[in-house]
């Protein structure tokens, strides 16, 4: 048992705790170590050293435990809003408002997903000006894509 005033874990050292810090804005160990004060040359080597370190993994994993729970929080109040908001139109027979906001929690939770189908023409470009060259170039560049079919026009695409 420990004594009273002392603790069973050792503190992190202030860059330690920094190099936690960094590392949770973007989980790139290399990257928090630069950010955290080591240097670059041996930040990578740093960085799995410190990770593997239990008492900064401790500190990582409480910090992602945390963000994980704001994160969870987030979505259940603004589903729940949504929910209220669905309830209160409902009930005042604002149904073209009811609706949006059962459209928006169905794009919270995501079970409702917009699809796109971009239509239209392709914009043409005057090619006499390019030498030999330039033109095999583009054709490397370009020719997969030619190979691959379809009508760029678009024109297949009515009654979809």
């Amino acid at each position: 048992m420990a004594r009273p005033g002392r603790q069973t874990m050792p503190k992190l050292t202030p860059k330690q705790q920094r190099f936690v810090t960094e590392y949770q804005k973007d989980s790139n160990g290399r990257q928090a170590a630069i950010r955290a004060g080591y240097a670059p040359g041996s930040a990578e080597v740093q960085a799995s050293r410190l990770l593997r370190n239990a008492h900064v993994r401790s500190e990582v994993n409480k910090g992602q435990a945390r963000a994980a729970k704001r994160a969870e929080m987030t979505l259940d109040g603004h589903l729940a809003d949504l929910r209220k908001l669905r309830d209160a139109a409902t009930k005042k027979g604002q149904f073209s408002a009811a609706i949006a906001a059962e459209v928006a929690r169905g794009k919270a939770s995501g079970i409702h997903v917009e699809h796109h189908r971009h239509t239209g023409a392709i914009g043409t470009y005057d090619l006499s000006k390019l030498s030999d060259d330039e033109l095999d170039r583009l054709e490397t560049i370009l020719g997969p894509l030619a190979d691959a079919g379809g009508d760029p026009s678009g024109a297949g695409e009515a009654g979809d």
